[in-house]
């Protein structure tokens, strides 16, 4: 009975690994205390911002062909690709004495991104046709997805905390090599869709033709540009408060211990939003105006907030509602293109999302630098703001544009 209650449906049953999988490839004991490790070994706000800006630049640089390899070749290996990466970046990462060393674990943080993004959402939307024929309870599907990742990220950061309180900070990264191998271990017993090799041509189709037929899968719908500036934006933003969050942290000079508890409060928001994107509903004007007020407020928090608690729930806030929107609007850019070029259309927009946060980042490390981290928070207000007009001025993301492409359910 508890395995039904947990996994009602086929769709539910099927995605289970991907759920166990993406829960222990959560638990990253190194992520709360990365930037006292990073003080440690000598890195400054400026060159916080360098590293941030590397994996950026490697991103965008892999996440097309990585996005086509899934489509091509096998989305589940892409995600196994992606947690070798993982590993060897905290290997990287935990042997890492002075920047230059540490920049080539955020080379391999880059390859990570550039192969989980765009192919777990991919995986469940597809699912979800192959086992019911339509995209109804994506959203819901994906937030599940969130809430195992934050209840990881949660215990990890509680757990990373405590550990380099009585170990040190370089021991997290040794530690968390386990739950990665536990997570890839679920995932070589996930099913995987196969919609993606199913489509007219798309086993014979050149690679040049592939990547065309990508291209124009989002060519000329114009009513896709406020769904991608969406997607880019609230992702930019999300991305700075994990990556920039910590730093208010080291501003108020707070011991190591407290990294890890305000970490969980941080990481506990991407489970609060994934609960509330099935229950969103952005196509409603007063949804989009209390979206955008709490994003405001919670950025605008920041430039003044010093204490650990005020800046952690600023933090939550702006999280809680990036991810919402992230989710709801993810639906829709699916719901546009056929499955056979489904990852590689959306690892085509993480790769605009990471070229937007590359200069982001930098600009985020220098203002920090010279004009301390709450002169920075400018530019996540001005980010907020930009997400905040989209929401207000569009008539919601789910009525922007017409139904995908209609696919039957596989027969069993």
């Amino acid at each position: 009975m508890a395995h039904r209650t947990l996994f009602p449906t086929s769709a539910h049953r099927r995605l289970a690994p991907l759920v166990v999988s993406m829960f222990f490839g959560g638990v990253a004991l190194w992520v709360p205390v990365e930037k006292l490790f990073l003080a440690q070994i000598g890195f400054t706000p400026r060159t916080i911002g360098l590293m941030a800006a590397t994996y950026a630049a490697v991103v965008p640089v892999l996440e097309v062909p990585t996005g086509i390899l899934a489509d091509r070749w096998s989305r589940r290996g892409v995600l196994v690709l992606a947690n070798v990466a993982a590993a060897l970046a905290v290997i990287v990462g935990g042997l890492s004495v002075n920047v230059p060393t540490y920049l080539v674990a955020a080379v391999l943080v880059g390859a990570y991104f550039a192969m989980q993004s765009g192919t777990v959402d991919a995986v469940v939307y597809d699912t979800l046709l192959e086992e019911t024929g339509g995209s109804d309870g994506f959203e819901r599907m994906l937030g599940r997805l969130h809430v195992s990742e934050s209840v990881a990220l949660v215990l990890g950061g509680l757990g990373g905390g405590a550990l380099a309180a009585v170990a040190s900070p370089r021991a997290t990264y040794f530690a968390t090599l386990p739950f990665l191998l536990v997570s890839t271990a679920c995932l070589l017993s996930l099913r995987e869709p196969r919609l993606h090799a199913a489509g007219e041509g798309a086993e014979t189709r050149s690679l040049r033709g592939h990547l065309a037929v990508t291209v124009a899968a989002v060519r000329g719908q114009r009513q896709l540009v406020p769904v991608v500036a969406l997607l880019v934006l609230a992702t930019v933003l999300m991305s700075a408060v994990f990556e920039f969050g910590p730093l208010w942290l080291v501003d108020a000079h707070v011991g190591a211990a407290a990294f890890g508890p305000a970490w969980a409060g941080l990481m506990a928001s991407i489970g609060i939003g994934g609960a509330l994107a099935g229950r969103a509903r952005l196509q409603a004007g007063a949804s989009r105006a209390a979206a955008a007020a709490l994003l405001l407020g919670g950025v605008s928090a920041l430039l003044v907030a010093r204490n650990v608690v005020l800046v952690t729930l600023a933090q939550v806030v702006v999280v809680m509602v990036t991810v919402v929107v992230t989710i709801v609007v993810t639906r829709t850019l699916h719901d546009a293109v056929p499955s056979d070029v489904r990852t590689g259309v959306s690892s085509g927009v993480s790769a605009v999302t990471w070229g937007v946060f590359l200069p982001f980042a930098l600009a985020f490390g220098a203002v920090s630098e010279r004009g301390g981290v709450h002169a920075a928070g400018w530019l996540l207000v001005a980010a907020a703001a930009g997400i905040s007009g989209l929401l207000v001025a569009r008539p919601g993301p789910a009525a922007v544009i017409t139904e995908g492409p209609v696919v039957a359910p596989l027969a069993a």
